[in-house]
């Protein structure tokens, strides 16, 4: 159940960070749950791998460099869609990464943490 409440959630952000910038499109609803899916598919996989792999820079950057990670893993994400997930430069893929982060804390923090305790 938590992973549909987060593949929901993380579907919603995507949805509203496409909607505040051009350099980052999504085709329709079905892309953001597709991309969703995905992202959650490269989180697991993927990105364990890189943080393990970029350890030493992660610690001298006191952890910054998961925010490049991160943005890897979104990039990859939109190659593999094509034409329905766009992110047009890895800048825009760190700026989109460092907000869907800070909206899905807030998001888990604001919303789902007191729906599940009731």
């Amino acid at each position: 159940m938590s992973w549909f409440v987060h593949l929901l959630v993380n579907t919603v952000v995507l949805i509203v960070v496409a909607g505040f910038f051009d350099n980052f499109y999504l085709s329709g609803v079905m892309a953001a749950i597709i991309a969703s899916v995905l992202l959650s598919i490269f989180n697991a996989i993927v990105r364990p791998l890189l943080i393990i792999l970029t350890l030493p820079v992660t610690l001298l950057t006191l952890g910054l460099f998961l925010f490049v990670i991160n943005a890897i893993t979104l990039s990859l994400t939109a190659w593999v869609m094509g034409d329905s997930f766009v992110i047009n430069g890895f800048g825009m893929a760190i700026l989109a990464a460092v907000i869907i982060s800070i909206l899905n804390a807030l998001i888990q923090k604001i919303i789902v943490e007191p729906m599940v305790k009731r």
